[in-house]
C-alpha cells in the first residue's frame, strides 16, 4: 500500500481527482465479475498530462495503474491492487468525424451508443454492438476486443481499429497505425542503429520482429492458436493477428500494432485517443424472425440454416432467460412475441431496403426449417417492436442475477467460442460435462457467430461451490481446446481465464506472450496479473467460501431473500450508468454527475460490503453507507429498469430506518415525514403560511431554519382542504352499513355524459398533497369523473405514508399501511377500484404496502394492490372498454408535452397517460424523453441537494420545455414534478385531469 502522504502529494499535482478513502476504494474494488480486490487509490484524470503523471508515479513507486471506463468487465479486468484510472468522466469527446473516409476519432470514454447518435447525423455508424452498448465505452471495447450481436456482419472492435494514440510505460507518447513495408523497415533499421540508446518504442519494434520473423514461432502460433474461422477470439495477446500482417504474411494487411492492442486489456499501454473505421448506416427495414424451439440443441441446428440467409444477427435465448423475464417489470412487457414456454428462441435479424424482401426471406427460411423438423412458431417482428425484442435479449446478463438465494448464474465459462459449424456438437458435449457434475446452465447470445454465453448455477459462498467454479473452468477449457476454439470470444481473459491461456496456446506461445508483456511494460505498470502471470482463477473472489453473515431483521420483506441477498442481486452490469441520450430514468444522479459513486451499482456495492464485512452489532451503522446513499433520489427507476430488479430506493429506506436506530432521526427528516400533521396545523391559518412563503425574504429565512435551500420556492397551501370541501359539497353515503363501518362521502350521480348510461362507482384516494396543496386538482378530478358518468366515493382512509417512507420512518409508514389495508380491503375490488391522483402516493399500495404490512395483512395487501390505479390508468381501461367517448371533448388542435413521474414509469408506464390525454381527438401528445425531474419529493428542497436537483432537471426536461411555445400544454401528474418545472422554467404544468376537464365541451 502506497503511503497516504505520497498519494496526497500526487493528488496536488493533478488537475483531476485522486481518491484514496475507504468509500471510493471500496466502490472500485469490483466490476461485473466475481472478483474483488481493494485498489490503492482511484484517479479521475482530467488531462493527458494527468495520465502521464499517474504512469510516471506508478513506475517510480513500483505500483501499477488499472485503466477503466464503464467497469462492466466480466473477467475481472479492472480489479487489482494498484491505482484505478477511470477515464469515463472526463475523456468523453468525439473529436472528429470524417464522412468521406468513413472514420471517427474519439477519446476512450465515449459511450458506444452516444457515438452512434452522433454518427447517424452523418449517415454512419460503428458496428460492434455489445449488450452493454448504452454504457460501454470505446476504450473498454478496444481493451476487450468487443463484438456483440451483429458480429456476423461487422466483426469485432479490432476489425475497426485504425489508429491509437497512447502513452507507454516510460511516459512517452506514441501513435500506432498502419505501417507500410517501407515505413516498417525504416523503423526497424532506425531502431537497430541505436544500439544501447534504443527507446522503449524501438525495443517494442525490435522484439516484435524477432518473435514474428522466427519460423518456429510462426509455426507454433499458426498451429496452436484458435481456428482462423473463429472471428470471436480473445486468447491472450493476438500474435496470430499480427503475424497475418506484412512483412510476415505475404499479401497480408499492413503492419499495425492495433491488432495486438485490441484485446490487450490495458496491459501494454494507456490509450488516450482512438480512431475507428465506421460503416454506412445499414438498411432501414429490420425484421426479426423469432423462431420458437423445444430445446437449445434444436435451435443450434436451425442456426446453421438461418446463416444461409445472411442475417445481421442470430441470437439465442433459452428457457431460463425467458423465465427470468416474466418477473421483470420492464421486460415482462417485452415478451409480447413469446408463445407459451419455448425451450429456446432464436432471434434472426434480417435487413433490407424492402419489407417485402424480408417477409419473403422469412417465409423461405421458415419453410426450410420446418422441412428439417426444426422450430414450431415463427413470428416476424417489425418496427418499434424490434427494440423490445432486443431489449429482452440484452437483459439476459442482468436478469440472471434475479435468482433470490445465494445460487447465481456465474460468469466462468460464459464466453467460449468455436467454429459455428462445430457449435451443436460443442454444446452437446458441454452440457454432458455439466450433467456429469450435477450442474445446469443457461444458454443465450451469439449463436450466429459460434458463441453462446453459458452460465452454470453456482453458490460461490460455499466451499463446494468454490470447487465447482474451478472444476468446471478446467473441464471446459479442455473441451474448448479439443475444438480448437477460443476460451474468450469477447469478454476477455482478465483474472478469470488468464490461468488457462497456457493450455489454450501451448507453453511455447505462452512464453512469447510473456516476452511481449515484458517488452512493452518492463516496469509492470499496466494492469498486471491479467493475461499473463495471472493468479489462480479462484482467488480474490467477491465471496469467501463458507462465509457467515448474520440474519438481518428488517421492516421490509425482501421476497424469499434477506436485504443482503437483495443487494447482491446487483452483478455490476452497470445499466445504471446510462446517459440521458439512452433514455430512461435510472440513474438520475449519475446522469448529472457522471460519478461512479452516484450509480445504483455503487449503492448496492457499498451496502453489500459493510453488511458482509462489518464488525459492528448494527451493520447498517456506517457513515460510508450513508454517504453513498445520500444522492439517491429514490426515484424507483432501478426497480423498473435494472434487469436485476435491484430496488435501491427500498434499500435506502430500510438502511435509513436501521441507521436511525443508532443515530436518531434528524429534525428535518422528522418534519418531512410528518408533512401531513404539520400541514394540518398550518391549514387553520393558510394565509399566514402563504404570506411567509410568498415573501422571498421570509421564505429564505424559513427555508434556512429547516434546512431547505433559500432559493427554493415552497408549495403553498390551498384556502381549504379537500376533505373540508368534500364535507360541504359531497353527499354523505346513505348506506354506510353496506360497506362496513367506514364513513364515506360520495358525489352526486351524474347523468353519464361519457356514454349516456349510469356507470360504476369508483373510490377516490385523497393523498396528503392533494388534501392540502393541490385541492383544486382534487376537485377537478371529482368534476371530471362526474361529467364522464362515474359516481365518486371518498372512503375513509389514512394518509399514504409516502413522506415517511422517503425518510426511512418505516415504523410510522407501516402503521399507515396497516391502517389503509384494514380500512379498504373489504371495500375495494375489481368492480369498485381505488384510484389516485398523485402517483407517488397511490402507488404505495402496489409497491411498498405488500412488503410492509403485518404478516396477517399480506394477502389482503396483495389483493388490494391489484385493484388500485392511477387515474390515468383507470381512464385508459375505461377507454379500452369503450365507456368513455371522444365526443364529449373539444376538437381543437393542441400539442401536449408529457413528462412522466418516475414511479409512474417504474411501476406502470406512460402508455395510459398518453392514451388518456389523447381523448380529445386533435390533441397530439408527445412524451418528453426525460428521466427524473430532479425534485423527488423533498430531495430538491434540501440545501445540499438543490444544485444536483437542478442539474438533473437540466439534462432533458428543462431544455425541452423552454423550447415550447406558450400554446403548448405541459403535462405532469406528479406534484413535485410540476413544482420543479415551475421553478426551473417558469412554466405551469398541469395534471392530466386538469387538461381533460378543460377540454370538455
Amino acid at each position: 500500500m502506497t503511503n497516504p502522504t505520497i498519494l496526497s502529494q500526487l493528488a496536488s499535482q493533478l488537475e483531476g481527482e485522486l481518491h484514496y478513502d475507504t468509500v471510493m476504494r471500496t466502490l472500485y474494488a469490483t466490476d461485473a465479475s466475481a472478483y474483488r480486490e481493494m485498489p490503492q487509490a482511484v484517479a479521475l484524470p482530467k488531462t493527458i498530462e494527468d495520465i502521464r503523471k499517474l504512469i510516471n508515479f506508478a513506475r517510480e513507486n513500483k505500483t501499477s495503474i488499472i485503466p477503466r471506463t464503464a467497469g462492466t468487465s466480466l473477467a475481472g479486468q479492472v480489479v487489482g491492487n494498484g491505482i484505478v484510472v477511470d477515464v469515463s468522466k472526463n475523456f468523453t469527446k468525439i473529436l472528429e468525424v470524417n464522412k468521406e473516409e468513413h472514420w471517427v476519432r474519439v477519446q476512450p470514454g465515449v459511450v458506444r451508443d452516444v457515438l452512434n447518435i452522433e454518427l447517424k447525423k452523418h449517415g454512419l455508424f460503428f458496428g460492434p454492438e455489445t449488450s452493454t452498448a448504452n454504457r460501454a465505452m470505446i476504450g473498454g471495447m478496444v481493451g476487450n476486443n468487443s463484438c456483440g450481436s451483429n458480429s456476423v456482419v461487422y466483426g469485432s472492435t479490432r476489425d475497426h481499429l485504425m489508429e491509437v494514440k497512447a502513452i507507454l510505460a516510460d511516459g512517452t507518447d506514441v501513435v500506432f497505425k498502419n505501417d507500410d513495408l517501407t515505413t516498417f523497415n525504416h523503423l526497424l533499421q532506425s531502431a537497430q542503429r541505436k544500439n544501447g540508446s534504443a527507446t522503449l518504442l524501438d525495443k517494442i519494434y525490435l522484439k516484435t520482429n524477432e518473435v514474428l520473423s522466427n519460423e518456429t514461432n510462426q509455426a507454433e502460433i499458426r498451429n496452436e492458436f484458435p481456428k482462423p474461422s473463429i472471428e470471436r477470439r480473445n486468447t491472450g495477446y493476438a500474435l496470430d493477428m499480427l503475424l497475418n500482417c506484412e512483412p510476415y504474411t505475404e499479401g497480408g494487411k499492413p503492419f499495425n500494432f492495433c491488432e495486438l492492442i485490441a484485446g490487450s486489456e490495458g496491459t501494454l499501454c494507456f490509450l488516450t485517443e482512438i480512431k475507428l473505421h465506421v460503416n454506412d448506416l445499414p438498411p432501414k427495414e429490420i425484421g426479426l424472425v423469432c423462431v420458437h424451439f423445444n430445446d437449445v440443441q434444436e435451435s443450434l441446428k436451425a442456426n446453421l440454416i438461418a446463416l444461409k440467409y445472411k442475417p445481421s444477427a442470430s441470437e439465442l435465448m433459452d428457457h431460463y432467460i425467458l423465465e427470468c423475464t416474466k418477473a421483470s417489470v420492464e421486460h415482462s412487457q417485452n415478451r409480447f412475441f413469446v408463445q407459451g414456454d419455448p425451450g429456446a428462441i432464436l432471434v434472426v435479424e434480417l435487413r433490407s431496403d424492402s419489407k417485402a424482401t424480408i417477409e419473403q426471406q422469412a417465409k423461405e427460411m421458415e419453410a426450410e426449417m420446418r422441412a428439417a423438423g426444426l422450430g414450431y412458431h415463427f413470428p416476424v417482428v417489425f418496427g418499434e417492436d424490434t427494440k423490445k425484442v432486443w431489449n429482452l435479449r440484452k437483459a439476459g446478463l442482468g436478469l440472471l442475477s434475479n435468482l433470490p438465494g445465494d445460487e447465481k448464474a456465474v460468469a466462468v465459462i460464459e464466453d467460449t467460442a468455436v467454429d459455428v459449424n462445430d457449435l451443436p456438437d460443442f454444446i452437446r458435449e458441454f452440457n454432458e460435462i455439466l450433467s456429469a457434475n450435477n450442474m445446469y446452465s443457461v444458454h443465450y447470445a451469439h449463436a450466429g457467430s459460434g458463441e453462446i454465453h453459458l452460465r452454470p448455477i453456482i453458490n460461490l459462498k460455499t466451499v463446494e461451490g468454490n470447487k465447482q467454479f474451478r472444476l468446471i473452468a478446467e473441464q471446459i477449457a479442455t473441451l474448448v481446446k479439443k475444438y480448437k476454439g477460443s476460451l474468450s470470444g469477447e469478454h476477455g481473459d482478465g483474472r478469470l481465464r488468464g490461468e488457462f491461456i497456457k493450455q489454450m496456446v501451448g507453453d511455447h506461445n505462452y512464453e512469447l506472450m510473456k516476452e511481449v508483456k515484458r517488452t512493452w511494460d518492463p516496469y509492470n505498470v499496466f494492469n498486471p496479473n491479467k493475461i499473463v502471470d495471472t493468479p489462480p482463477m479462484d482467488t480474490f473472489l467477491r465471496y469467501t467460501p463458507g462465509q457467515q453473515t448474520p440474519e438481518f431483521k428488517t421492516t421490509f420483506r425482501f421476497h424469499d431473500q434477506d436485504i443482503l441477498q437483495h443487494a447482491e442481486q446487483c452483478n455490476g452490469s452497470g445499466d445504471c450508468r446510462k446517459t440521458p441520450a439512452s433514455g430512461g430514468t435510472m440513474c438520475p444522479s449519475y446522469m448529472a454527475t457522471r460519478n461512479e459513486k452516484e450509480t445504483t451499482r455503487a449503492r448496492a456495492n457499498i451496502l453489500r460490503e459493510f453488511l458482509t464485512h462489518s464488525d459492528k452489532a448494527n451493520r447498517f451503522n456506517h457513515e460510508e453507507i450513508k454517504e453513498v446513499f445520500d444522492l439517491c433520489l429514490a426515484c424507483k427507476g432501478c426497480k423498473g429498469e435494472c434487469p436485476s430488479n435491484v430496488d435501491v430506493a427500498k434499500l435506502k429506506m430500510e438502511f435509513l430506518h436501521q441507521y436511525y436506530k443508532e443515530n436518531g432521526v434528524p429534525l428535518r427528516s422528522r418534519m418531512v415525514g410528518n408533512f401531513s400533521s404539520l400541514s394540518k396545523v398550518a391549514s387553520y391559518v393558510p394565509w399566514a403560511y402563504n404570506f411567509i412563503f410568498e415573501t422571498p425574504a421570509l421564505r429564505k429565512i424559513a427555508n434556512t431554519v429547516v434546512g431547505f435551500h433559500p432559493d427554493r420556492t415552497m408549495p403553498l397551501l390551498s384556502n381549504t382542504t379537500f376533505k373540508k370541501w368534500a364535507n360541504k359539497n359531497l353527499t354523505p353515503n346513505p348506506s354506510p352499513a353496506e360497506r362496513g363501518t367506514i364513513t364515506q362521502t360520495k358525489s352526486p350521480l351524474s347523468t353519464g355524459e361519457g356514454s349516456g348510461v349510469r356507470l360504476k362507482q369508483v373510490f377516490l384516494f385523497i393523498d396528503e398533497f392533494t388534501n392540502y396543496n393541490d385541492v383544486e386538482i382534487g376537485i377537478t378530478t371529482v368534476k371530471l369523473l362526474n361529467r364522464l358518468g362515474y359516481e365518486v366515493i371518498i372512503p375513509n382512509h389514512a394518509e399514504s405514508g409516502r413522506p415517511q417512507l422517503s425518510k426511512g420512518l418505516l415504523d410510522d409508514a407501516k402503521k399507515l399501511a396497516n391502517q389503509n389495508v384494514s380500512l379498504l380491503k373489504d371495500v375495494i375490488n375489481s368492480e369498485t377500484p381505488l384510484i389516485g391522483i398523485e402517483p407517488s402516493a397511490i402507488l404505495t399500495f402496489r409497491d411498498e404496502y405488500p412488503d410492509l404490512v403485518n404478516d396477517d395483512l399480506v394477502d389482503a395487501a396483495k389483493a388490494l394492490a391489484k385493484n388500485v390505479f392511477m387515474i390515468e390508468e383507470f381512464l385508459a381501461k375505461e377507454i379500452d372498454a369503450k365507456r368513455i367517448s371522444k365526443k364529449v371533448f373539444t376538437t381543437e388542435k393542441r400539442l401536449v408535452k408529457l413528462h412522466g413521474h418516475c414511479q409512474q414509469k417504474a411501476l406502470s408506464s406512460l402508455v395510459p397517460a398518453k392514451k388518456t390525454l389523447s381523448l380529445p381527438e386533435n390533441y397530439e401528445v408527445q412524451i418528453i424523453p426525460s428521466g427524473c425531474c430532479g425534485m423527488a419529493g423533498s430531495f430538491g428542497y434540501e440545501k445540499e441537494h438543490f444544485e444536483l436537483s437542478n442539474q438533473v432537471g437540466e439534462l432533458v426536461l428543462f431544455p425541452t420545455i423552454r423550447k415550447q411555445g406558450e400554446d403548448v400544454i405541459i403535462a405532469a401528474s406528479g406534484t413535485s414534478c410540476r413544482h420543479q418545472i415551475h421553478d426551473g422554467t417558469g412554466r405551469t404544468a398541469k395534471h392530466a385531469v386538469e387538461i381533460l376537464y378543460e377540454a370538455l365541451v
